[in-house]
């Protein structure tokens, strides 16, 4: 038996390979799902099954590309309503997989069909369980408010949860192992672990949706109190994944066309086009195509693209580093932004080097804004507000990225912008210098360099 974690930091998402006598499958893949079909070539086995928790908001999951290559059925619990073929289990059924079982436990409460798979291994022993997004470690994935079920409110999707994590997974066997579909970083829970598995036993001790620390009304009072606002994108997920979507490699075809300078500034001008910079924060901050939109590729990329964004039908033009074109079309794909027009061909240098305009945004170092802190400066911490619980400076101004109200502030003002570690805050000085603010400070390393000088944080 082969159990495979294929782990996508950018997404915090787990999914899963299990192979057993030659029969594999895969538990909620991604889009692009080349290195399944690896994993089935390596280990010389059939993929039969494609394993889906719930429909995910989150990302485009690769069950149709999968199945349409292999074969395999897909297969969701009680509830699904997918408009393509598939395998509606009941709760407690069981699937063969070589000489193992997965047994598809309802787990409801996240979404109304999650459910999680029990896998018994050759000796019918019971070794581990994959639980979507009904139990993180540490956590418990929010009712996912963005599928807006019909006359069913997040108070009662909290309580089915709540039923579901203590009547169907806390009974099962504290050896087993908990791999759940999501990571630290992900907006499908509130406050998870970085590790991506751990004992049940472990889970009991620590998970407050497991060691009795919370009643039931007290768990629907914490999961449900400051339950953030879902991505913009996270219903045109959830509708892909139940209706389809084109395969990536069709997609990325598609987006993967070299634009000259004239054409890409031809196409720029459309009002419903976006540019969008992926670049690193620090080369960006240097000189950028006026009124692009800084998303760089080394933080959590694509679940920003949906937050900022929003609609996934917006037409995406690209500034990337050379070789860095397929990544990014991949990436956006993960989220359904299908409709790249193609990429500046050899970047921002060409850009640069015709003479057109550039902007930039100014930084400024925590030790130089120790020296100023105490004038009347405008300061915006755009971290979550759990993250300010743990320290803020006093008098910032709280406007969440994944929540970008720009209405209060004043363009001819000067603002001095944060986050925790710089990435966040240069999305939005990008943001604000599409609106048209010019007077920007972006503080350098966040508050994580903001607490080494010693400045007054509450």
């Amino acid at each position: 038996m082969t159990i495979k974690q294929i782990y996508t930091g950018c997404l915090s998402q787990g999914a899963y390979f299990i192979e057993s006598n030659g029969e594999a499958a895969v538990i909620d893949p991604l889009r692009e799902i080349s290195s399944y079909l690896k994993l089935s070539k390596k280990y010389n086995a059939k993929i039969k099954y494609i394993f889906e928790t719930h429909f995910h908001a989150d990302f485009v999951s690769g069950h149709l590309t999968l199945a349409n290559k292999t074969g395999a059925s897909i297969v969701y619990g009680p509830n699904a309503d997918p408009e393509f073929k598939a395998i509606i289990a009941k709760d407690n059924e069981v699937f063969e997989i070589g000489n193992i079982t997965l047994t598809l436990i309802h787990t409801p409460g996240h979404t109304l069909e999650s459910s999680s798979y029990l896998l018994k291994d050759e000796q019918g022993k019971d070794n581990c369980i994959f639980t979507g997004d009904t139990l993180f470690l540490g956590d418990v994935g929010i009712p996912d408010v963005a599928q807006r079920y019909m006359g069913v409110s997040k108070e009662e999707l909290a309580g089915i949860l709540y039923d579901s994590i203590n009547n169907k997974i806390k009974p099962l066997s504290g050896d087993i192992l908990v791999y759940p579909g999501h990571g630290a970083g992900s907006a499908c829970g509130k406050n998870m672990m970085k590790e991506t598995v751990d004992t049940l036993k472990n889970q009991k001790k620590i998970n407050y949706s497991l060691n009795g620390s919370f009643s039931k009304d007290d768990f629907i009072k914490e999961l449900t109190d400051d339950l953030p606002v879902p991505p913009t994108y996270f219903p045109s997920n959830v509708k892909l994944n139940q209706e389809g979507y084109k395969d990536f490699d069709i997609v990325l075809k598609k987006s993967l066309n070299p634009l000259s300078l004239n054409d890409f500034k031809s196409l720029s001008k459309n009002d419903d086009t976006v540019i969008l910079d992926v670049r690193d924060q620090d080369v960006f901050k240097q000189g950028f195509i006026p009124g692009s939109i800084f998303i760089g590729l080394k933080g959590g990329f694509a679940p920003w693209v949906g937050s900022v964004v929003k609609d996934i039908n917006t037409k995406i033009l690209v500034v990337c580093e050379k070789d860095f074109e397929v990544e990014t079309i991949t990436r956006l794909s993960r989220v359904g932004f299908d409709n790249v027009l193609g990429y500046l061909k050899d970047g921002f240098d060409v850009w640069k080097k015709s003479n057109e305009k550039i902007d930039s945004v100014k930084s400024i170092l925590p030790l130089n804004l120790k020296e100023i802190i105490d004038s009347d400066i405008s300061l915006i911490d755009v971290r979550s507000k759990l993250e300010r619980e743990k320290g803020l400076l006093k008098n910032s101004i709280n406007i969440p990225l994944n929540d970008f109200d720009t209405n209060t502030l004043i363009k001819s003002d000067t603002y001095y912008i944060h986050c925790a570690g710089g990435y966040r805050s240069m999305i939005a000085c990008s943001l604000l210098k599409r609106l048209g603010f010019s007077s920007l400070f972006d503080i350098s390393g966040g508050f994580a360099d903001i607490r080494k000088v010693n400045l007054k944080i509450n």
